[in-house]
């Protein structure tokens, strides 16, 4: 495959390599020369490439060019909302002075700092309606285990140690399980009913002196808003229990529902989905968690504290479950969603919940005579199909992923919620426009088309990228991860 003109970048860089080429020029070295190590550790054999700096970044570039990514495609994986990274967000967390403050440095020489993360603690407090934020959390899946922890200090300090059960929706993301059972409890699946929300019946079954809590995604991983969701909190209340909130799909209540107000205790965030920051491919994260006021003394440390004599400092609530990372949390996704919300405004918040919704549903309406809607009732953020209709005509949802790639659309999520079969978990995000969702129906419409004329066509694709279908099962048995010269 040929990239950037005429020129044939697809060759690896060590079957590029020309003796003697060079593409740097090092300074002379400014410091004391040292001896070589003893030779038995130097490799003369070890066959580095040579080349020029013009072919290096030719090379990446060409790379850079065959991926799929949020600035070059329609990326509408479901449940990780990748939308678009305003570029004044990167700009702000390039700055010199957060780019390159020191964690380590004295809180007198780091007060802007600081007062960022206090405000955005603030911010965050006042969208979700649990005022008590610490910021220290570093993924999603890091701030429920943080807010499980909190869970279970609560109950321990209470002398509720019996209480050891935690009830989570068969809908659930599955970190929400794993997260429980490393915080030291025992899963209880709850049962989703027929209209996709918590089965209350399974609930009051479950809601007794040995139920720590629940743990909720809200809108659901079926991108459903639980309408059960006032009484769910109350069942778990009146049990003794505590609420737990997954809460990153928040995209789709933002400056509208406040989950505090509903009647969780804690809940964590994904700033790098709901509040822009590029996310996939192993991070970056930020999961900040979200409290009521008695829960606060058990937040993870560090916390920001406001300016008071000395400005303001970090601190450790009363009776934190201490530490969870090295330092304060991810400090540029953090400065990225302070920008964003600065940037938005109330009003601006507000609308990227609207415009979540409006595309979820505006996609799901052109989609629902041609793939089979599970639960059949207006979407929140996503919308969840199955393919079965399609899997009985030859070709299943893995087969309609992959032949979008030939379309120029990134695959939907896959086979999630597992309570689906051939599941299709699509989410268009607030950030894409009316004509790009219509071209993305298209392709799915047509897909559908070629499965009935061609099923073939479809089960063999992709077709046009530069890798073509592979074993999967090979591939994970058997990965081939370094170059060897012919």
């Amino acid at each position: 495959m040929r990239q950037g003109g005429n020129r044939d970048t697809s060759k690896l860089l060590m079957e590029r390599s020309v003796p003697g080429r060079a593409g740097c020029v090092l300074p002379e070295c400014d410091v004391p020369s040292a001896p070589l190590p003893d030779g038995a550790l130097l490799r003369d054999e070890l066959p580095l490439p040579e080349l020029s700096e013009p072919e290096v970044v030719q090379y990446f570039t060409g790379l850079s060019q065959r991926n799929f990514s949020i600035d070059t495609h329609f990326y509408p994986l479901g449940s990780c909302t990748m939308k678009y990274n305003p570029k004044i967000n990167d700009e702000t967390a390039f700055l010199p002075g957060f780019a390159g403050i020191h964690p380590l440095q004295p809180a007198a020489q780091s007060q802007g700092a600081l007062e960022l993360l206090y405000r955005l603690q603030e911010f965050l407090g006042e969208i979700t309606g649990l005022p008590a934020v610490s910021l220290a959390t570093l993924a999603g899946a890091h701030g429920e285990l943080a807010g499980m922890l909190m869970v279970r200090a609560y109950l321990q300090a209470r002398g509720e140690t019996g209480r050891t059960k935690v009830a989570i929706p068969d809908s659930a993301h599955g970190t929400n399980p794993a997260s429980a059972a490393m915080a030291g409890f025992e899963v209880v699946e709850l049962a989703s009913n027929s209209q996709g929300n918590v089965d209350l019946e399974a609930l009051h079954e479950v809601a007794d002196d040995s139920l720590a809590g629940v743990m909720i995604t809200l809108p659901s991983t079926l991108g459903l808003f639980d309408t059960s969701i006032v009484e769910v909190c109350r069942i778990v209340h009146n049990a003794g229990g505590l609420v737990y909130g997954d809460g990153a799909n928040m995209n789709a209540l933002l400056g509208r529902v406040k989950l505090g107000d509903l009647g969780f205790d804690v809940a964590h965030l994904n700033l790098h989905k709901t509040f822009s920051t590029p996310h996939g491919g192993g991070g970056p994260g930020a999961g900040p968690v979200c409290a009521t006021e008695r829960l606060a003394p058990y937040l993870a440390a560090p916390v920001v504290a406001g300016a008071g004599a000395d400005g303001y400092r970090l601190t450790a609530p009363e009776s934190s479950i201490g530490k969870l990372a090295g330092f304060h949390g991810n400090f540029g996704v953090l400065v990225r969603a302070y920008t964003y919300i600065r940037t938005l405004g109330a009003a601006g918040i507000r609308s990227i919940s609207g415009n979540a919704v409006l595309n979820a549903n505006y996609m799901m309406n052109a989609l629902r005579d041609v793939y089979h809607l599970p639960y059949d009732r207006a979407c929140m953020h996503e919308a969840v199909f199955s393919a079965d209709w399609q899997k009985a005509r030859g070709a299943g949802g893995l087969e309609i992923a992959k032949r979008l790639l030939d379309y120029g659309f990134h695959a939907p999520t896959m086979y999630f919620p597992l309570i689906v079969p051939e599941c299709l978990m699509i989410e268009p995000t607030e950030s894409e426009t009316r004509e790009t969702i219509d071209e993305f129906v298209d392709a799915l419409k047509r897909i559908d088309g070629e499965i009935t004329q061609d099923a073939e066509l479809v089960r063999s694709a992709p077709h046009t990228t530069p890798v073509a279908r592979l074993d999967e099962a090979q591939a994970a048995r058997r990965p081939d991860l370094r170059w060897r010269g012919g």
